[in-house]
């Protein structure tokens, strides 16, 4: 059995930062293209990397000594020659009391993909999806805007153009699968020995290898950078909304397709107004006398300007006032939200006797 973690120089404990500095290293010391490399080392070196960089292949390499799913079943070779009463499911990484039985549907999946049902070539993956959060002001929202935002991840490596080597050099065909991307092997089962296409570790699937490796990325085609993003804020939008821009995401593996970026859109607090979905909230002070001589009261609105408004007789101050058509946009439909007014009566400062008598008249009045 061969030792993955003997081989890229790590300990078993090691992390997948820790793998990956490991095998960048090796694998620049070895590759066959550069002076004191070695083929067969580079394709170890490569296996490892293969397995101990996934997270389920390197969980089965751990238990059962190989990366294979199902490796616990490694039974007889010929189909079911030698099988007598029940097996010893200990062996095939089974606890005794069934308590760590697995899934059944995994043997299934092995067997059928002996059987060349399931043959799989390697595409490269995609790049992750990405999420960001931006902050606008309540302004922003309601009139619109276009903000630049940059994000730090991984993108093309432009040097190789995405694709892991010199694209002056070219690339040839992997020696190991012939081009196909793809090799055979024979597989022990619990079913019996069976023939199982699976991937190619020395060009992982592409079918081919760079005549010369890309310094800048060392092969994986893509670098840590930097997007600069422009994000389209529509008028009417609302906290915690995500705004999705296509493939402005993480960068794929050798050069496929790029994940997309999600925006979540703040909207920072204003020292006006509070938002209501679509209506705005605003407290004005009332002046006692303004309200009993019916004069216009001049409220602020969201849009810069003010709108002058006059209370209606019999109007309960504990209620909101309501102005329509002066808060927000309907986000995605025609129209806005009304901004409601909060008056506050403002006490009067002290008065004289004589303004009291004259309020005291007024009041038998109302």
């Amino acid at each position: 059995m061969k030792d993955y973690y003997k081989i890229l120089g790590v300990q078993k404990i090691a992390t997948d930062d820790e793998i990956k500095k490991a095998y960048r290293k090796l694998a620049h010391q070895y590759h066959p293209d550069k002076p004191g490399g070695n083929e067969q080392k580079f394709k170890e070196i490569s296996e490892a990397y293969q397995v101990l960089s996934d997270k389920n292949k390197r969980t089965n390499y751990d238990r059962f000594g190989t990366a294979e799913p199902n490796a616990g079943f490694g039974g007889g070779a010929g189909g079911f020659e030698g099988f007598s009463g029940m097996p010893n499911w200990e062996n095939f990484g089974f606890s005794a009391d069934g308590g760590n039985f697995g899934d059944i549907g995994d043997i299934f999946e092995t067997f059928f993909e002996g059987l060349g049902v399931k043959s799989r070539r390697r595409t490269y993956e995609r790049g992750a999806d990405l999420e960001t959060t931006e902050e606008v002001t309540l302004e922003e929202a309601f009139r619109g805007a276009t903000k630049r935002i940059k994000i730090k991840t991984l993108v093309r490596c432009e040097s190789c153009r995405g694709q892991g080597g010199d694209p002056v050099a070219g690339f040839k065909s992997c020696s190991t699968c012939g081009g196909r991307g793809e090799v055979k092997e024979q597989k022990k089962t619990f079913f019996g020995s069976f023939a199982q296409v699976k991937l190619c570790a020395s060009c992982q699937g592409s079918g081919q290898i760079p005549n010369k490796m890309c310094a800048v990325c060392s092969g994986a085609g893509r670098i840590m950078g930097e997007r600069n993003v422009q994000v389209e804020i529509v008028p009417g939008i609302e906290t915690d909304q995500l705004i999705k821009i296509k493939d402005a995401g993480e960068a794929g593996d050798r050069g496929s397709a790029a994940g997309d970026l999600y925006v979540r859109i703040k909207i920072k607090r204003h020292h006006l107004f509070e938002r209501h979905l679509d209506d705005l909230m605003i407290k004005k002070e009332l002046n006692i006398f303004d309200l009993f001589l019916g004069r216009k009261i001049e409220i602020p609105t969201i849009a810069g300007g003010k709108v002058s408004v006059e209370i209606p007789a019999h109007f309960n101050l504990k209620e909101n006032f309501r102005i329509p058509g002066e808060g927000m946009p309907k986000f995605g439909s025609f129209g806005r939200g009304d901004l409601q007014v909060n008056f506050v009566i403002k006490a009067p400062k002290k008065i004289s006797g004589k303004a009291k008598k004259t309020l005291e008249d007024i009041e038998k009045e109302l």
